[in-house]
């Protein structure tokens, strides 16, 4: 049977045998009421408001005995009292291995002009994570094509990072390298709250043709209602579990989790929740640590998710509630620093306050060494750079930092350095930066 024909057998099955629909009874601060649906709706189930400008989707906010109230994903101007609510059911995705090399929204539609079938199973957005118990451990080490992760931040095979970084400072560039560089059989990248113009640039030139071809990219732009953007880190990792359970090695690269975050937020704010952390409400943190926990190695029988979480930090500031959140459950995280990046250094990584906890497993002891040698010299350097640049360190004061001043050229340039060559060469490079 031909994919096309299996795809149109699956658009059939999503057909609904029958539909349940109610009626607008109140409109008013962002939400709608409606009854006749509240012995089949459940809590954040999808609707269809079919008003007189169109249809307008949404999801169960609130039940009652008489009502429910819903939080629509679009602009309400319009929709009248008495207008038909249509029940869909609980929110569901149901990716094809089709799907790879496409553009989809948070509801596995199609956004770059093609059509586009349903896979032959439907997914929840909110699915569990794996059995604790039965996860296998972390894989072996991936090459990255960024010379700094070969060497002193190496990646595994169903780690989880995180990448905390301000606006502008080459977090989008770096995510692309690791779309096009990572060892994974599938990349599931997920724009969460983008720039609208930014898509296209993205897919076609900073990911480019080398990265679409093995990439499936959802996206909810900013100007997309809250849940949108938040379905759109539930969905991106939905993508990714499809090609996980059979057996894939699997890249989620998800930016941003702050704006998933904060789309969070304001849809738990309309709800009722009480905002507590920074204006977060307390389910944030149970929410972004369930989704991380989705990601990593997998049960016995499956592959592995691989994950890069992105988060947008103002001033830098790591105790922020997102960032503290996601810290608490990650396998390492990478700071890019601003500082870095202004002085035209990229990936503006800054190395001693990033971490990966696959060390010291992930590499062997003549590597080890490298790596703790080379820490140590840009710890030095980093003591003592104001005094250098400012004159004021006399030469043979400090053994260490006499040697940091000798490498730190070459070392700051090996930062920099793509690693087309692999694992093994990028750490001969690093341990002739040293001296070695």
């Amino acid at each position: 049977m031909s994919a096309e024909f299996e795809g149109l057998i699956s658009e059939i099955r999503a057909i609904p045998i029958s539909r349940r629909y109610g009626r607008v009874t109140e409109i008013a601060r962002g939400t709608i009421a409606a009854t006749g649906l509240t012995s089949g709706a459940g809590l954040g189930d999808r609707v269809i408001v079919h008003g007189t400008n169109g249809e307008i989707g949404g999801e169960v906010l609130r039940l009652s005995h008489q009502e429910v109230t819903i939080l629509p994903d679009a602009a309400i101007e319009g929709l009248s009292i008495g207008d038909q609510v249509e029940l869909v059911g609980s929110a569901e995705i149901a990716p094809d291995d089709s799907w790879i090399g496409r553009i989809v929204d948070p509801l596995g539609r199609p956004l770059d002009g093609r059509p586009l079938f349903r896979g032959p199973i439907a997914r929840p957005l909110r699915a569990p994570a794996p059995p604790a118990a039965r996860r296998r451990s972390l894989g072996p080490r991936l090459p990255t094509g960024v010379a700094v992760f070969d060497t002193m931040l190496p990646l595994v095979q169903g780690q989880r990072i995180g990448l905390f970084a301000g606006s502008g400072v080459g977090k989008s560039s770096l995510l692309a390298k690791f779309a096009r560089g990572v060892g994974a059989d599938v990349v599931v990248i997920g724009l969460i709250g983008e720039r609208g113009r930014e898509l296209r640039d993205f897919t076609e030139r900073v990911l480019g043709a080398r990265g679409m071809a093995r990439s499936v990219v959802v996206t909810a732009t900013s100007d997309q209602s809250p849940l949108m953007r938040r379905r759109c880190g539930w969905a991106a990792m939905a993508v990714a579990e499809h090609f996980r359970d059979q057996g894939l090695h699997v890249l989620l690269l998800a930016d941003s989790i702050t704006r998933f975050a904060e789309a969070h937020r304001e849809v738990a704010l309309a709800g009722g929740e009480e905002a507590s952390m920074r204006g977060f409400p307390p389910s944030t943190a149970h929410t972004i640590m369930s989704l991380a926990e989705r990601a990593g190695p997998g049960a016995e029988g499956t592959g592995d998710i691989t994950a890069v979480f992105s988060v947008l930090v103002a001033g830098s500031d790591m105790e922020e509630p997102v960032a503290d959140i996601l810290r608490g459950v990650l396998d390492g995280h990478v700071v890019m620093d601003r500082r870095i990046a202004e002085r035209g250094r990229f990936p503006a990584i800054d190395l001693l306050r990033s971490v990966s906890r696959s060390l010291p497993d992930a590499a062997s002891d003549p590597e080890n060494d490298l790596i703790a040698e080379a820490r140590r010299l840009l710890g030095a350097w980093d003591r003592a750079e104001m005094m250098i640049q400012a004159g004021l360190y006399a030469k043979g004061s400090d053994a260490q930092v006499d040697a940091a001043i000798r490498v730190w050229p070459a070392l700051d340039g090996f930062l920099a350095e793509d690693a087309p060559d692999g694992i093994e060469a990028s750490f001969r490079r690093l341990a002739a930066c040293l001296g070695r």
